[in-house]
């Protein structure tokens, strides 16, 4: 699953780079974001640990595997994440929307403890 995780750090999409020169360096407002972060057997494309807030970038093919996609916000929400979904093209077009929709949920979110490592990674025990 880091694998994984680390493959898609390297081969970002147009709209997680965009998206990672605003998150990254704590710009948004102090709130700590990583990238590419493996959490119960999914990789979630941004997480801010502090809020347990999750950003995906959803592209055209994400219209096809929409129940996928709700299938996996419910998964992350039940164990306490929020889950906010943006389209590639808003990220692109419309930046400073999404970067303050982003803050006012971070803003919204009580801050929680980092879930442990073991949580992160399913509990399956994955090593490289």
């Amino acid at each position: 699953m880091r694998r994984r995780a680390r493959e898609l750090r390297n081969n970002a999409t147009d709209a997680e780079r965009h998206l990672w020169r605003h998150l990254r360096l704590q710009q948004m407002a102090g709130f700590r974001f990583r990238r590419q972060v493996p959490i119960a057997g999914f990789i979630a494309d941004f997480l801010c640990p502090r809020t347990h807030l999750i950003i995906e970038l959803d592209g055209g093919q994400h219209v096809e595997q929409a129940n996928a996609d709700e299938a996996r916000t419910r998964a992350l929400s039940a164990l306490g994440y929020r889950v906010l979904r943006y389209w590639n093209d808003d990220v692109l077009l419309r930046t400073q929307d999404v970067l303050e929709d982003i803050l006012r949920h971070a803003n919204s979110t009580p801050p929680q403890p980092s879930p442990s490592l073991r949580e992160r990674e399913g509990d399956k025990g994955e090593r490289e």
